[in-house]
This record gives structure tokens, sequence and C-alpha cells, in this order.
């Protein structure tokens, strides 16, 4: 719901001064003008440009006929209060309609001798209509945009006035972009004799069509270019040697627009700086790559709040803190609170090129209710206190690689059985563990998810004196997650998964045992792995191995309609795990993509329950 950066500076602070930052843009306008990133004159460009942006600081017109063409495209499209404006020495730089909404007057002191011009300005509304927040304010909006709107539409030779009644600035669902194209072609081809009469005017024959210039609708660069020189503007001098090390973006022959993204990413994202950008110049038979930052934060603060029919209301908020030091140390503190309320604090440490050292503490509170076969079987509560110890955290693209050893301690509380409870141990409360996992993910969208790949494994040793368990042999646990996305045409895609958790040993405290249940994986326990159908949490036996085919339609922009079939087969030993008929399961989901989190709902039915189950939530997951 929040996110805030805090930097050494109050200018910093309030450097944002919108809800969304725009880095992403900028980047994506980088990229698209490359071979374009010198100070210009925008005259020269294979089709004349300018563009229109307002110095807030005394309410002014600022016109962009030179400079860089990336900035000014981004300067004149920050929307005040939803993009981060643009600062240019001592200019703050937002939208332009705020003084010019149709610079046909800039049009012409281009040179421009005819003008053929399109208007999107809605009509204004009455007082009838103005008793919603949003209407109110976009009423404002045109109001402040008028300024030299009439005399500009005065000196248009052609002028398209273009409904878009029932539309707005946000209006970017297919469907609305689809009617307001259709609009704009009406309106056009209303003056279609207006637009023939000047052709004819300029001598050009009725069949006459131009050539067009520059390089529209081509790269202006190769995949992969040759870097000559990097350069760094405002960046530490580790951070540069963590930047050009990890990304692979030091004087090389092959280097891709996608590799200098990431590094720019990982420079607010991972080094904590206020933003960052870079610009590609040509020189000889290469390019220079000049990547820029603004001063580090101090720390994030994030806070998010998750309702759901289960727990009810969750809230989780989090401090990040860099600690300045020749070796980057960055500091993290999460809480959770809920049904199930969790503490962590993280100690990061980035020494080498690929790799990272690190210490976490976790407190976790749990109350949690067991089923058996659908029906609750039993509750307990409990504290458990852990300290992981990553020796060894290596991160290349997508694919991440940890060692690590860990210590877990648990107080158990209540433990309220029912008839069928068979009287649960709860075994030991003292363990340590080692531990190596590996992660792949290429996935488009966590929830939403159409297309690449995610995987997840690993393997660790249970003991209670680090060697092994009641003088017996340690406990062994496995599991794997593989699931890919495949799309199907624009609105459907299948996602099958394959996932399980084995376990090896003596006596499995039971607080260790395989669960399953839920949506989602460590929903109520670290351990638990989703079932179609099961609505909460259950215990499995030691081998557990599944399947889910999960079809995803998109109804509308964000609308969503999932169907989930899942089928697994358990025993308590390896050999066996096929000998019994498999457990089935399916259910069908609707969610709403909002700014939010999804708004979902879930109903489900299983072979093991043998009853329906219904869940709603609201909210990111965490």
């Amino acid at each position: 719901m929040l996110s805030k950066p805090i930097t050494p500076a109050l200018k910093d602070n309030v450097a944002a001064g919108g809800l969304i930052q725009g880095t992403n843009l900028s980047n994506l306008f980088t990229r698209l003008t490359t071979g374009y990133h010198d100070s210009i004159d925008f005259d020269s460009l294979p089709i004349p440009f300018a563009c229109v942006a307002t110095n807030i600081v005394d309410n002014t017109e600022y016109d962009f006929r030179n400079g860089n063409l990336a900035t000014a495209m981004r300067a004149s499209m920050s929307i005040p209060g939803a993009f981060t404006p643009v600062r240019l020495d001592t200019l703050v730089l937002v939208d332009g309609g705020l003084r010019n909404n149709y610079p046909a007057d800039l049009a012409k002191h281009m040179g421009a001798d005819i003008i053929i011009g399109v208007s999107v300005q809605g009509q204004a509304r009455t007082a009838d209509e103005l008793y919603s927040g949003a209407s109110i304010l976009s009423q404002i909006i045109d109001v402040n945009c008028k300024n030299k709107y009439d005399e500009n539409w005065s000196i248009t030779d052609v002028p398209i006035k273009v409904d878009v009644k029932g539309y707005s600035a946000t209006s970017f669902t297919k469907v609305a972009i689809d009617t307001l194209i259709n609009r704009g072609e009406s309106a056009a081809m209303e003056q279609w004799n207006e637009l023939m009469k000047i052709k004819r005017s300029l001598g050009l024959p009725d069949d006459y069509m131009p050539v067009r210039k520059g390089t529209a609708g081509k790269s202006l660069m190769p995949s992969r270019f040759k870097l000559v020189a990097v350069e760094f503007d405002n960046v530490d001098d580790y951070d540069k040697r963590y930047i050009i090390s990890k990304y692979d973006i030091g004087t090389s022959d092959s280097v891709s627009s996608g590799q200098i993204e990431k590094a720019v990413v990982a420079m607010y994202a991972d080094l904590m700086y206020t933003d960052a950008g870079y610009s590609l110049v040509k020189k000889g038979g290469g390019y220079v790559l000049r990547i820029t930052a603004k001063s580090k934060k101090i720390s994030d603060i994030d806070l998010g709040v998750r309702f759901d029919t289960e727990e009810m209301v969750a809230l989780q908020g989090s401090i990040s803190y860099r600690v300045r030091a020749k070796l980057p140390v960055n500091l993290a503190f999460v809480a959770r609170l809920g049904k199930r309320i969790m503490s962590r604090i993280d100690a990061d440490v980035m020494p080498l090129r690929f790799s990272k050292i690190g210490l976490s503490y976790i407190f976790r509170h749990n109350d949690i209710n067991m089923y058996s076969n659908g029906s609750r079987d039993y509750n307990f509560t409990y504290n458990h206190h852990s300290v992981k110890l990553r020796l060894f955290e290596a991160e290349a693209r997508n694919v991440q690689i940890s060692l690590g050893a860990g210590w877990d301690y648990y107080t158990f509380h209540d433990v309220l059985t029912g008839e069928n409870a068979g009287g649960q141990e709860l075994g030991g409360s003292r363990f340590y563990s080692y531990h190596i996992r590996t992660h792949y993910d290429s996935e488009d969208e966590w929830l939403f998810t159409t297309r690449g790949a995610k995987f997840e494994a690993g393997y660790g040793y249970y003991t209670d004196n680090f060697a092994d368990m009641d003088g017996h042999k340690g406990i062994s646990i496995a599991d794997v997650m593989w699931r890919m996305s495949f799309p199907l045409g624009g609105k459907f895609a299948i996602q099958p998964m394959l996932y399980g958790r084995l376990i090896a040993g003596g006596n499995v405290p039971m607080i260790m045992r395989n669960a399953i249940g839920g949506n989602r994986f460590a929903n109520y326990l670290e351990q638990q792995m989703p079932f179609s159908g099961v609505g909460n949490v259950e215990f499995a036996d030691n081998m557990f191995v599944a399947f889910r085919l999960k079809g995803q339609y998109r109804m509308t922009e964000n609308n969503y309609f999932m169907l989930f079939f899942a089928a697994a087969q358990e025993s308590g030993k390896f050999a066996n795990v096929f000998e019994h008929d498999p457990v089935l399961g399916c259910n069908l989901s609707y969610y709403y993509n909002t700014m939010l989190g999804p708004l979902g709902v879930t109903a489900g039915y299983s072979d093991r329950t043998r009853k329906p189950y219904l869940y709603a939530s609201f909210g990111f997951d965490f």
C-alpha cells in the first residue's frame, strides 16, 4: 500500500513527489531513443519534434526544442501527483498540459505552414455530473488545462475534435483503446474533404503517398553491441565494481540493453540509490555507457494489508537500512500482525562478485487449526525461534543457489485435541540443520502468469546435536517444485506444476511433517504445500508428490477466471508412494486485479475432504 524512501538530506526525501517514480519508463524511453542520447537539436531528427512541460517552480511553460530526447519525453508526460517530476537544474518539470495542452502555437514557431490538429479535450461537466471525487478532480484538471487552448484551436487549419465521453486519461483497457481509436478515425473522416483540399492546394495528386522518413519501425541498434567505455556519475567505487562485475557490463564486444537495464534497476533496488538512469553515446566502433545516480537512501519503509476469510486481517510492515561501509551491509526488519505473527531481522553482506553472506533471526507465533479429511481435528499454538546463517548465496541471471545452516527452537503452548487426534506427539523442540537450495524464476507475473518457468528445490539435514537425532541418523527432507506457463492466444494460459516433499529418517516430529491445503505455498506452516479442493491445512504422509494443472482465462483487462485440477500420491515410504489410489481435487477461482492487490474468491472440492469449501481474499500475499 505504501512505500517511502528516507534519505539523509530533506531535499532528497521530497525529490520523488509522485506515486510512480517512473524509472522503468525512463529506461524504456532511453532504450527507444538509443542513438540520440547526446544533447541534440530536435529539429535535426528525421521528423522534427518538440514537446511541452510545465515548470511548477514559477508555473511557466517550458518548451523542449533541444537537449536529451528521453528526458524531454519523460518530463512532458509527468502527470502531477502521479509521476515523479523531472528536475533540470533549478527547474521542476511536470506535464506540459498544465500550461499548454494543445500547443499549436509551438508547431507554428517550428515553421509549420499548415496545422492539422487533434483534440481529446472532454466537454466541461455540468453541476449534475460533479458529485464524485474523480469527476471533480477531472473537472479541475480540465479547467486549468484550458489556458491557451481556444487561441491555439483557432489557428488550426484542420481541427479534428474526438468524442471522448465516458473515458478519461486513465482509460487504458483494450475495450477503451479500441473504442477511442475508432472514434478518432471517425472524427478524422469527417474532415476528409478539408484534408483533400489541402492536398490539392500543395499540388499533390490524389494518389500521392509520402515516403516515410527515418527509421520508424526499426531498431536503432543491434540486440547486442560493443561498449568501449563505462562511466559513472555520483556512484560509490564499490558499487561501480559490483554493478560492472555482477551484470557483466564492462568494456565488451557483446552487451545487451537488457543487461544494462537490470544493472540500472539494481542501483535503486539493491544498492538503494534514490534513482538511476543511463545513456549510450556512439563513439568510434562502439558506445560509451554512462550510468547516473542520485543520492543514496538511508532506508525504505513499506506497509501492506491483506484480508481473507481464514485470517480476517493481516498487516505487514518492513524497514530496510543500508550501513555505509567498505563492504555494503543491508539490514532489514519485517513485522507481521494477524493470526500468524512474525518478526524478522536480516543482515546481508555482498563481498564477492555473485555471492552474499547473510544472517537472519525469525520469530513466529502460530495459532493453527489442523484438519483431518475436511473436519477440524485439533488446534495448537506455538512460538518458533529460528536463526539462519547463509554461508553462500549466489545469483546469476534468473538462478539463485544458497548454502547454509540453521537453528530452530519451538515452545508449544496449548494443544486442544479432538476425538480423532490420536494423541499427537510434539517431539523434540530444538534442532540444528544444514541446507542447500536452488531457485530459478522467469515468470512474467506472480499470480496471473502467462509465460515463463519457476523451479525450486532444496535439501535439509536436521539433527538435535549437530550430527544425529536421538542417537540415530538425522532427518533428511527434500522438496521440489517445477511449473511452466504457456500462453494460448491473447486470453488463455495453462500452467502445469509438479511438486512434492520427501522425509526420511526416524521418528519425525509433528512440526516437521508434510502439510497440504490452501492455494499457496507456506500459507499456514512453512512446509505447507497447496492442494486444490483442500481449503484448510492437513498433515500428509512422509512421501508426498503432486501434479496440478491450472487453466487461466482473462475475460477483460483485470478480470480472471482460473480452473485447477490436482492429483497426489502419498505414502509412509518412498517405495510405496504409488501403491494407493491418488487423491484428487479441483477448484474454481475468480480474481479482479486492483492496484492494492487481487480481490478473489475460490470454491473447491476434493475426494480427501468430500465437502466443498469457499475462500475469499483481498490483497497481495505475505
